[in-house]
């Protein structure tokens, strides 16, 4: 039952978590106020407590001395209102000592008052002693009553220690807990964090994965995307995107391999009336008709070489999308296409150089070495066509890790600037075209560096055109010059 749930969103999950994250910050906020608020009362009434106490004490010593002043004074005068004020003293002083006792000053303090106080009543009762030793008696046991209000008042002291310290007490145990909730509740929002990354990363980088494959024309890997219902809608998209690329890619397939072969047969037919003109088997031929037949016959001639590039870029595409890897020796490689056409560079008087950094390193990389051989070769073929006579062409072979990084350098004019962006799109020719030996323009169809751009990106690289002057293996102040750098990752076997 579970599995028909609806699958949550980016969006929803995100909420959740700020929430989450949210609703554990204010409980932990409310607690540590909550928290915070009972310490103030408590301290508020702990000191409200304690200024009683005192009050108490400081009555219990006034009383103390009004009983001292009457009891004195009745022994001398012997006038029963002076004992009167001394019962009513003491009776105010037993309620401000039960006040203390209720206040958790020790009890037996409470008893001995309660008893030095019934002494000196028994003094003040006594009937035919001597008034001397009684004054000497009431004097000891008021002595005595200082020395309990003393103890009471240093009790009461004790008491608001024992009340600050259990507050400080319980303060540090609130503010360590508080600091644990709060460090938990930031560890759980990192928690959060980091499983809401790392759970997003996964089909984000299976997002940017599907893309890359896109650009790269991988159009036959199909598109599953797992995670939010979102990020899966865009990958429901994207596969929609390639399902229709693909069907694109294979309409234009099958139209340019129909548009070739409806062309070829007409153009065979044409091309051998031409060459039948020209042969003069129709008859001779004036000189206007001559120079028009010729005009013909290099116009068919053109239109067969486009058409066979057409074709070409076809079954390159159509290769480019089906790589077998392979342990290919690169030096190897590279040499046999400089040794293939040296009959060019020779005749043009070049210098062809091969570089690998490291130098004398084996560079076995996993490649389609058919492929990427027909790339390079194309890439050769036209620096040898632009290069002047005499110029020098370097091809670098240099290990970036477990990558691999080529270059083919000429000494020719190059390619503006405004144009490298636009020199790998198929059919696309630039306004520097080479020259033949007499002059002659040699442009042509646009179609090389766009199967060259076809099968570095077939193996996951990239492929740019940059100045001469930025070269490996190149002086700084050398010409304008061309360099093709090609960029191919993870080609060398552990």
């Amino acid at each position: 039952m579970l599995n028909f749930l609806p699958r949550p969103s980016f969006r929803q999950l995100l909420l959740v978590a700020f929430l989450l994250v949210a609703l554990l910050l204010a409980a932990v906020s409310l607690r540590g106020l909550f928290t915070l608020q009972g310490l103030l009362d408590r301290s508020q009434e702990g000191a409200r407590q304690a200024v009683q106490l005192r009050a108490h004490v400081e009555r219990l010593g006034e009383h103390r001395l009004t009983m001292e002043r009457a009891a004195r004074q009745y022994l001398v005068l012997g006038d029963r209102a002076l004992r009167q004020t001394f019962e009513r003293a003491a009776d105010d002083a037993a309620a401000q000592v039960r006040a203390l006792e209720r206040a958790d000053v020790p009890a037996g303090l409470g008893r001995r008052w309660r008893a030095q106080v019934n002494d000196i009543g028994r003094s003040l009762d006594g009937s035919g002693a001597a008034a001397s030793p009684r004054d000497d008696q009431v004097s000891q046991d008021f002595r005595e009553l200082d020395t309990l209000v003393d103890q009471m008042a240093e009790q009461v002291r004790r008491l608001a220690e024992a009340r600050n310290d259990a507050l400080q007490a319980e303060l540090d145990q609130g503010r360590t807990a508080w600091g644990r909730q709060v460090a938990g509740a930031i560890g759980f929002a990192l928690a959060l964090a980091l499983a809401l990354a790392f759970g997003l990363a996964r089909p984000l980088r299976r997002v940017e994965q599907a893309i890359v494959g896109l650009g790269e024309n991988r159009l036959d890997e199909r598109i599953d995307i797992q995670g939010p219902s979102d990020v899966r809608q865009i990958g429901r998209r994207l596969d929609a995107l390639r399902q229709r690329l693909a069907e694109a890619d294979a309409d234009k397939a099958r139209f340019l391999r129909h548009v070739s072969h409806e062309l070829k047969t007409p153009l065979a037919a044409l091309r051998e009336g031409v060459a039948l003109l020209n042969d003069g088997v129709t008859g001779p031929l004036s000189p206007n008709q001559q120079e028009v037949a010729h005009i013909l016959a290099d116009n068919t001639a053109t239109l067969q070489r486009r058409i066979e590039d057409l074709l070409r870029f076809n079954a390159a595409a159509f290769a480019a999308q089906r790589v077998v890897r392979r342990p290919a020796d690169l030096p190897a490689l590279v040499q046999r296409l400089v040794d293939e056409q040296q009959l060019q560079w020779r005749a043009r008087g070049l210098e062809v150089a091969l570089q690998r950094q490291p130098a004398d390193t084996a560079m076995v990389a996993e490649v389609d070495a058919e492929l990427l051989g027909t790339a390079l070769s194309n890439l050769l073929s036209n620096a040898i066509r632009y290069s002047p006579k005499g110029g020098a062409i370097v091809v670098t072979l240099a290990r970036e890790g477990d990558g691999l990084a080529i270059e083919i350098t000429d000494e020719g004019p190059g390619v503006p600037e405004a144009e490298r962006g636009r020199i790998f799109e198929p059919f696309f020719r630039g306004q520097v075209q080479p020259v033949d030996p007499t002059g002659q323009g040699l442009a042509g169809t646009g179609i090389g560096l766009s199967i060259v751009a076809e099968t570095v990106a077939a193996h996951g690289g990239r492929i740019s055109c940059m100045p001469a002057n930025t070269a490996i293996g190149l002086p700084h102040d050398a010409g304008p010059g061309a360099r093709f750098r090609i960029e191919l990752p993870h080609v060398f076997p552990d």
